[in-house]
């Protein structure tokens, strides 16, 4: 196809060509935006199955002792003439969260993937000790020391999904002697999953009594603590480089290497806002998990989210549309090549299909070489059209150098994050300048003459 005389058409008419094409391509780049986000669910649907039987996101929470005691109340009751005094005794629990809480995490991460998807799982061995004395002021909780049924005491931890347990049965020494755990009553943080064993704390009476325990978790994702008592320290290993933490406690110190990462909380019942002894804690009401406000979590997160990166590059698409559709309308109007609404619509296509190739191709290259393989395809695809719509090899060169530099850019740009309003902004300024001054003579509203 050679060059072509340019329309009986004025440069405003030239002008609204291709603003009413860009303005249909909407449709097709909303349509892919709709494609990324059903793409995403559907690797959240995998993610989850493939972690099935891991346990999902864990959270842990104590150890804490929970001990029985008696309450008699009295009542006058008319019997009859008379009136008779009744006592009855009830029962309640009391619970009394550790002095000091040790607890070392080694997290092991792995990714398990099925097709073209994966997820991170992770084994969580904790060790840990706990110590526990009673409050010399007890009486002024209301409850009287003689009350206490320390023989029937409990000693609790909290998991959100038991199911994760795994390995060698968890074991939990008091005093050195090693005690016989049971599933269930759990704790009110961890929605009431967990477990727990009798013992009798009758030594709790004279002295601070030492627990140590030692149990493994898997899960996916995330793990978190729900701290607990008057000084809780959490220390966390793990061969993983990219984690996030989050929740309401931030470590107090954290090391980061290639190697993976190692970090330490300490968390202390002030900031916890919560005292040492609870009555009735939770009695009666339907467990209630921990709010992130009151966890320490680390995330294990995925270093590059191809989705989230597919995502923010199909927002810039009205960019190339327009930055690509206003070179065309340069030769147009200033060169003048005729460009019909057809060759306008084929092109937009090819620039939408990008984000479809580069959306395909990340599931299974990885985003990076997925955007070198799909801007490579639509950058040779467009030039060698543009040959044959402009006319001239070279103006077709100059199309595909200027779609190649915005693919350049908009990797830049999506590299940049919390910069890239700005260069977006300034790059859309000089583009504005650029089109200001080449059109600066161009009367828009003349009609070509005869034979122009």
């Amino acid at each position: 196809m050679s060059a072509r005389h340019a329309s009986e058409r004025t440069p405003a008419m030239k002008l609204l060509l291709p603003l009413l094409i860009g303005a249909l391509l909407a449709i097709p780049i909303f349509a892919v935006y709709l494609l990324v986000y059903d793409r995403q669910e559907q690797s959240a649907t995998a993610q989850a199955s493939i972690a099935q039987g891991w346990g999902g996101p864990q959270v842990i929470a104590g150890p804490v002792l929970v001990i029985p005691y008696s309450k008699q109340t009295s009542e006058v009751v008319t019997e009859g003439t008379k009136q008779v005094t009744k006592t009855s005794t009830s029962w309640h629990e009391l619970t009394l969260s550790p002095d000091t809480t040790d607890l070392r995490t080694d997290l092991k991460p792995s990714v398990r993937n099925r097709s073209i998807y994966d997820v991170v799982v992770y084994e969580a061995h904790n060790r840990g000790s706990a110590r526990f004395s009673l409050p010399a002021d007890l009486q002024r909780f209301g409850i009287a020391p003689d009350t206490l049924a320390l023989d029937r005491a409990q000693i609790r931890f909290g998991i959100k999904d038991a199911r994760g347990l795994f390995g060698p049965p968890p074991t939990v020494t008091i005093g050195g002697k090693p005690l016989s755990l049971q599933p269930g009553n759990g704790m009110r943080e961890t929605g009431g999953s967990g477990f727990f064993a009798w013992f009798d704390a009758g030594e709790l009476r004279g002295r601070p009594v030492g627990a140590t325990f030692d149990y493994a978790v898997r899960g996916n994702a995330s793990l978190a603590l729900v701290p607990g008592g008057g000084d809780t320290r959490w220390h966390v290993q793990s061969s993983w480089r990219s984690p996030s933490f989050q929740g309401g406690f931030l470590p107090a110190e954290k090391t980061l290497a290639g190697t993976g990462f190692t970090a330490t909380w300490r968390v202390g019942n002030l900031a916890l806002g919560s005292a040492l002894v609870e009555s009735d804690r939770g009695k009666g009401d339907l467990p209630e998990a921990a709010s992130d406000d009151h966890e320490a979590r680390v995330d294990l997160v995925t270093p590059v989210d191809l989705y989230s990166q597919v995502n923010r590059s199909v927002k810039y698409g009205f960019l190339f549309v327009g930055f690509t559709f206003l070179a065309f309308l340069m030769f147009d109007v200033i060169g003048g090549v005729k460009v019909s609404a057809i060759e306008y619509g084929l092109v937009g296509s090819g620039l939408v299909l990008f984000f479809v190739m580069l959306l395909a191709f990340a599931e299974v290259i990885g985003f990076t070489p997925a955007y070198a393989v799909a801007g490579g395809a639509i950058v040779s695809l467009l030039t060698a059209y543009s040959a044959a719509v402009l006319g001239s090899w070279r103006r077709s060169l100059f199309i595909g150098a200027l779609i190649a530099a915005l693919y350049g850019v908009l990797y830049v740009l999506l590299s940049l994050e919390d910069m890239a309003l700005l260069a977006g902004s300034v790059m859309l300024f000089v583009a504005l300048a650029a089109v200001m001054y080449l059109t600066r003579s161009i009367d828009w509203g003349r009609a070509p003459e005869v034979g122009e």
